[in-house]
């Protein structure tokens, strides 16, 4: 049987300016019509008008929408391509490192446990922030705006979260990203055929 006709789901994170969604863009040209890939939740609301904020009760409302979004966006695609493998731009964790508040209250407030959510995918790839190796982390994606420092911060939060998936893969920051990138797709592979 071929292992990408079993229903799987992979999340593809990481600190911003790591490469994810390149890697997620070149792998899914690779692999047209055995994949399904899941765009990130974040993206699509702070791009359709939603100005992110610094006040903590904003933005908890703007993570329950990201986390819903990104829930609802995964069950789409799976009940759409139910032969395919999905990618995920990010996961619903993600969240969580942005989360003003207590892990604790993320959890209760999501309605879910952290086990829960890790049960969802079958892999974590997490593509470190180019910051890291001292970077410039340009994006084409014009709601990214941390700068390299926040980009750090952020990229140790959503690595502390993501780790503790039993299917943990890094993807560390290179010097020469396209080196990067094709050890990405290369790593997604290697997943892809051990799930």
């Amino acid at each position: 049987m071929n292992k990408l006709n079993i229903k799987r789901r992979i999340v593809l994170t990481g600190g911003p300016g790591g490469g994810k969604t390149t890697a997620l863009d070149l792998f899914q040209r690779e692999l047209q019509g055995k994949i399904a890939s899941v765009p990130e939740a974040a993206t699509m609301i702070f791009s359709g008008g939603i100005e992110r904020s610094m006040l903590a009760e904003v933005t908890c409302a703007q993570q329950i929408a990201i986390f819903n979004l990104q829930r609802h966006l995964e069950d789409i695609q799976r009940k759409t391509n139910p032969d395919c493998l999905i990618l995920c731009d990010r996961g619903c964790l993600d969240g969580l490192a942005y989360w003003p508040r207590s892990e604790e209250d993320f959890f209760k407030t999501m309605n879910t446990s952290l086990s829960y959510e890790l049960s969802r995918y079958d892999a974590v790839i997490f593509f470190e922030t180019a910051a890291k190796s001292g970077q410039e982390i340009k994006s084409n994606n014009p709601v990214r705006n941390e700068s390299a420092e926040k980009a750090i911060v952020l990229d140790q939060k959503l690595q502390q979260i993501w780790s503790q998936h039993s299917n943990f893969n890094l993807v560390s920051s290179s010097e020469s990203f396209i080196k990067k990138i094709m050890f990405g797709i290369t790593t997604i592979d290697n997943v892809i055929d051990k799930i």
